[in-house]
């Protein structure tokens, strides 16, 4: 305990000086890389084994002169890939899927992983991006799958499990999970969302001892569903903020039950973030940091975390991503590339 008590003071004052930490004894082999790209309020995560398989989870917005499938690009060079194998689209709103026309544009993919149709028909900006895509797959250059909850996803050196998609969910507790979740009484009961979000196509993923949890946008109603009364998916170490931190989501009977160690937050500066939803993470039993992409114009200075946990500070868009580097033994590093440093948390 004392070792890594030392490891965790050597690398906050690390992230504290913008210098990065001497690497933790307990590291071994390569480590998956998950970048977490700003794109200003939506989502595009890109993870890269170390055999560089590659899968991108969103694509951004569209328009804005290419910027988000660029900083897509300039990540998968960082990892040092020239193609994106697989593209998982969560749901079809446009912070999501509206920049997959630009992205096939700069980068060979080579399979679309989604839930099937738009069911949002009645919002013109996610029915123009469902058509995009839909243009884009009409090519016939791309490979294509549509899973259900359950399913295993064929992606080379990371088991991807399938949660929730197209409104339904994971029918049984996953492995070691199905306790009964004492925190579903900590969270209100909200009336069924109609949107896209709800049909998110949200994954667990493991690499060697690491739990990953990405839930796209899957909202309030869907987390107690499948977390209450019992919690059907037991603990997860890192956690990828449903819904940008934005209060429709991140129920306690979702994020306090699934105990995360470390949580990244893929917000904007006016979206997402909710005040709520910081305030929920920082009360997560178990946590030991919350990473945001942007600094919360709506939680302010009471609610954001240290500067040294923000990739963009308030003023000119710098684009800058964080980075967590995942060790099969359960360590997981995270890079901050405004500051170059990194915080390291043994398992």
């Amino acid at each position: 305990m004392r070792i890594r008590a030392a490891i965790r003071t050597l690398s906050l004052c690390a992230a504290l000086l913008g210098c990065v930490a001497v690497p933790a004894f307990s590291q071994t082999g390569s480590p998956l890389q998950m970048y977490f790209i700003d794109v200003e309020g939506g989502q595009s995560t890109l993870l890269v084994t170390p055999e560089h398989g590659s899968l991108l989870i969103d694509t951004g917005w569209p328009d804005n002169a290419g910027r988000d499938a660029d900083r897509i690009v300039a990540a998968a060079k960082d990892a040092g890939i020239t193609r994106i194998d697989t593209v998982l689209l969560t749901h079809y709103h446009v912070d999501h899927t509206g920049g997959v026309p630009q992205l096939v544009a700069k980068i060979p993919v080579g399979t679309f992983i989604y839930h099937g149709p738009n069911r949002e028909t009645g919002d013109k900006p996610t029915v123009d991006a469902a058509t995009a895509f839909e243009k884009v797959l009409a090519t016939g250059k791309y490979k294509t799958i549509i899973p259900k909850p359950g399913d295993l996803l064929p992606i080379p050196g990371l088991k991807v499990q399938v949660i929730s998609a197209d409104g339904q969910l994971i029918a049984q507790p996953l492995p070691g999970a199905g306790a009964a979740n004492a925190y579903c009484a900590q969270s209100e009961i909200r009336p069924p969302d109609q949107t896209e979000n709800a049909r998110s196509l949200g994954v667990e993923m493991t690499y060697g001892k690491t739990r990953i949890l990405d839930l796209g946008d899957l909202t309030w109603d869907k987390e107690r569903a499948l977390m209450c009364p019992a919690n059907r998916l037991g603990h997860v170490d890192l956690l990828v903020v449903s819904h940008h931190g934005w209060y429709q989501s991140s129920s306690p009977a979702l994020v306090y039950a699934i105990t995360p160690r470390v949580a990244i937050m893929d917000n904007g500066a006016k979206k997402g973030g909710s005040t709520p939803t910081l305030q929920t993470i920082k009360k997560t039993p178990g946590l030991e940091a919350l990473w945001q992409l942007h600094y919360s114009e709506e939680g302010g200075a009471a609610n954001n975390v240290d500067a040294a946990r923000i990739a963009n500070l308030p003023g000119t868009d710098t684009g800058y991503f964080l980075k967590a580097s995942i060790y099969r033994n359960g360590e997981i590093d995270v890079l901050n590339a405004r500051t170059s440093a990194v915080v390291k948390y043994p398992k």
